[in-house]
């Protein structure tokens, strides 16, 4: 996370209290402005590079991507004007190189090898890890992170909230579309990333020694090389004291990814609340847990859900709503309630953004149109485009 030269954002302490700062980052596709298809731009990439395209904005792993955080954050309504901003910012770093940024997990017709890697070391040390699975990072996804002082209560949160995760990925699916195919999936990012043997929720950790162990354990196989490699949907992060949330795909809409930073800090501030009054870990299968996932990266909100409660499976809405039920106190003492409740509601109403796409892609066949839509639902002016070549959809799967 940056922090901001046009608000005053709180100081991530070590001493803050748990939950206190939530901060937002976001990777974004960069595409043609005429044609909408996935941009490699040597010169903006080395500008982000060299952090010239601002205080917010930094390369990624593929020259066709860039990443935009918030600062540090105490409230909701600061976070929705910092991601704002550092969107807007971007927005108009990208212009000045004829490009757009495309706010969604995939880009609906590109391709991985479109893209090239960034030059950058940690990057090419990932290639020599891990082959082309590092060449084929043609997607993109969404970081919050919660402020928690202490790693052994950090763990005490991840291991407590590992059942509430497809929830939070259900909320927020925006990648329907992978190399011009519909997949059938809400969020299949999540399925690309999971040839990785390190996303995914973590087991049970413990404590911060049961954390550093399993870290030694998979630098000592070969599979990272510190903490910061590991992939999890929700882990410790190893360059602040906070607990990251990874499972979200990138919303195109501001409210969308407003929502998912707010139930991310909620959950950490009633977690460890349990945890810190000795509440035990609620058990649960770690088969039935990769299940949960699945479904919700299937189905979003269209389908059932697990409820993290039970393991039973109910329609989604009502695992929304239970959720809510369950973190109410908290939202309404941080005077949260009310806005979380209409922004989920909206999600249930409209559906997420893989929902929207494919209704373009129904309507129209056309999935330079999908890509239009993305970039009119986070706000981004269409007006001026010229008239673009059909691309249109591939086969659905069923």
């Amino acid at each position: 996370m940056t922090t901001p030269t046009t608000s005053e954002p709180a100081e991530l302490r070590e001493d803050a209290p748990v939950g206190e700062t939530v901060g937002v980052e976001e990777e974004h596709h960069v595409v043609d402005r005429r044609t909408l298809a996935l941009r490699d731009d040597p010169q903006l990439n080395s500008a982000a590079l060299r952090g010239r395209l601002g205080d917010s904005v930094s390369a990624e792993i593929a020259t066709t991507q860039l990443e935009i955080a918030t600062g540090v954050c105490t409230s909701l309504a600061q976070l929705r004007a910092d991601l704002g901003r550092a969107r807007e910012q971007v927005r108009d770093a990208a212009l000045l190189h004829d490009a757009l940024l495309l706010p969604a997990s995939t880009h609906p017709f590109a391709r991985w090898d479109e893209q090239r890697l960034t030059l950058r070391p940690r990057y090419l040390d990932l290639v020599q890890r891990w082959g082309l699975l590092a060449l084929q990072q043609v997607i993109c996804g969404c970081h919050v992170h919660v402020g928690v002082p202490s790693l052994d209560v950090a763990v005490a949160v991840s291991d407590r909230v590992r059942p509430y995760l497809p929830v939070l990925l259900a909320l927020t699916g925006s990648s329907p579309f992978h190399e011009g195919s519909d997949t059938g999936y809400d969020s299949y990012r999540t399925q690309w990333f999971a040839r990785w043997p390190i996303t995914g929720a973590p087991e049970e950790l413990g404590d911060a020694a049961g954390f550093h162990r399993v870290v030694e354990q998979l630098r000592a196989a070969g599979v990272v090389e510190d903490a910061s490699h590991l992939y999890w949907d929700v882990r410790p992060s190893l360059r602040y004291p906070t607990l990251e949330f990874r499972v979200a795909d990138v919303c195109p809409r501001l409210d969308d990814a407003v929502l998912h930073a707010a139930l991310c800090r909620s959950l950490v501030r009633v977690l460890a609340a349990r945890a810190l009054a000795g509440e035990p870990v609620a058990p649960v299968r770690p088969e039935v847990l990769r299940a949960a996932r699945w479904r919700a990266a299937r189905h979003g909100v269209q389908d059932t859900l697990l409820d993290p409660r039970t393991g039973t499976p109910v329609p989604a809405a009502q695992a929304v709503r239970a959720l809510l039920a369950e973190l109410r106190e908290d939202l309404e003492e941080a005077g949260e309630l009310a806005e979380v409740t209409a922004l989920a509601e909206q999600v249930l109403a409209d559906g997420t953004s893989a929902t929207r796409q494919r209704e373009v892609v129904l309507r129209t066949g056309d999935l330079v149109e999908v890509a239009r839509s993305v970039l009119a639902d986070a706000g981004q002016d269409t007006s001026g485009l010229v008239e673009l070549l059909a691309v249109p959809a591939g086969r659905h799967p069923l």
